[in-house]
């Protein structure tokens, strides 16, 4: 039986992961995602699950644990915030780089820099783009409740393996901070390790005599080797791209106006969009649950249907935008709201700024 509780974004995702059977957690301490680990340590999977938990010295040595863990064919995963993830990105293109399946969590905070400890959500380009070096991809979940927060974990190592992909779940201070009522899954046991050697033919298990040498590397030194790889990867970012869209659509049937927001940002939208739909303005809202991959081919739809204009609600000063934009490629009017250094715009801010697009006006900020 599924069990109710009232708990912290972050606790919530420290207990989906117990609750995932996931081997092993390495992470260091940063405001607002420390929950994350200190749950863990005072949960101690390790007798219960045989879940590992180690605080490493420091972001760098803790994606590296989670190079070695996933190399294994376990299911490893690290928790941040936007300074450690910065830290991290190294590491991350190498695990990409590698094929392994793992799952990063980032509960951003406001930068550049050090920043601030308020919500933010800046690191969208660093998600989606391809933080570090290379041309590779993240599998993004971008979760708008505490509720999220734990089916999320379930789903981004189901992603992960499935594709043998890195996947990212990009929450917020906001979403990690607050207090829901959650509804936890059913434990899921640890796979034994005849499991793994049997899910994962890839993982470096322990060769035994007569067995094939398992290699795992993002190190192919001979261009024409490296290129044909990379056509690989080019490959299943595609297959993930046609598969793997999740979004939600709320008014959206005959909305004239459109938000669109994921995280925090989506939840004051939410009320935006009622205070509109009083006013009298059709005005729709377009949450992408992926980040990426995105909800290009929804947008194009909605655009193609002569939806009027499409509003990004974001805590930055404009990421999403740009590929909101490329989604709706000049079919309908598309500008940016936001706002930043951890402020979290109200629904009223939201309502008056569409007010202001539906007039025709520009200058929004």
């Amino acid at each position: 039986m599924s069990e109710l509780r009232l708990m912290k974004g972050n606790e919530a995702l420290a207990e989906a992961a117990i609750r995932a059977g996931v081997d092993a957690y390495y992470g260091y301490p940063i405001t607002p995602q420390s929950e994350v680990m200190e749950y863990l340590m005072a949960a101690n999977p390790e007798k219960t699950t045989g879940m590992v938990v180690l605080q490493a010295e420091s972001e760098v040595s803790s994606i590296n644990m989670v190079y070695g863990a996933a190399g294994a064919g376990k299911m490893a995963m690290t928790s941040s915030s936007s300074p450690g993830v910065s830290l991290m990105q190294e590491g991350i293109s190498y695990i990409a780089g590698a094929e392994l399946p793992c799952v990063v969590v980032n509960v951003v905070r406001g930068g550049p820099g050090l920043g601030t400890i308020q919500p933010s959500q800046a690191d969208y380009f660093q998600t989606v783009k391809g933080g570090g070096h290379g041309d590779y991809k993240l599998i993004t979940l971008a979760p708008a409740s505490v509720q999220e927060m734990s089916d999320f974990m379930r789903l981004a190592f189901e992603l992960a393996f499935k594709y043998r992909n890195p996947a990212m779940i990009l929450s917020d201070g906001a979403i990690g901070q607050m207090m829901e009522k959650v509804e936890l899954f059913d434990p899921i046991p640890r796979r034994t390790d005849e499991e793994v050697a049997q899910q994962c033919p890839w993982a470096t298990t322990g060769r035994k005599r007569g067995t094939q040498k398992r290699v795992i590397t993002s190190l192919r030194l001979v261009a024409s080797v490296q290129e044909e790889f990379n056509i690989k990867l080019q490959k299943k970012y595609k297959q993930i791209q046609e598969n793997e869209v999740r979004c939600e659509m709320i008014g959206c049937e005959d909305a004239q106006f459109v938000i669109v927001a994921y995280g925090s940002s989506a939840r004051t939208s939410m009320k935006a969009v009622e205070l509109a739909r009083k006013s009298g303005l059709r005005a729709g809202l377009l949450r992408p649950q992926t980040l990426w991959p995105f909800p290009t081919k929804e947008l194009r739809s909605l655009a193609e249907r002569g939806v009027q204009g499409f509003l990004s609600v974001e805590m930055s000063a404009g990421q999403m935008v740009e590929d909101v934009r490329l989604a709706v490629n000049g079919r309908s009017r598309v500008e940016h709201f936001g706002r930043m250094g951890g402020v979290i715009a109200s629904p009223l801010d939201i309502f008056e700024a569409l007010k202001q697009f539906a007039a025709g006006e520009k200058k929004l900020f």
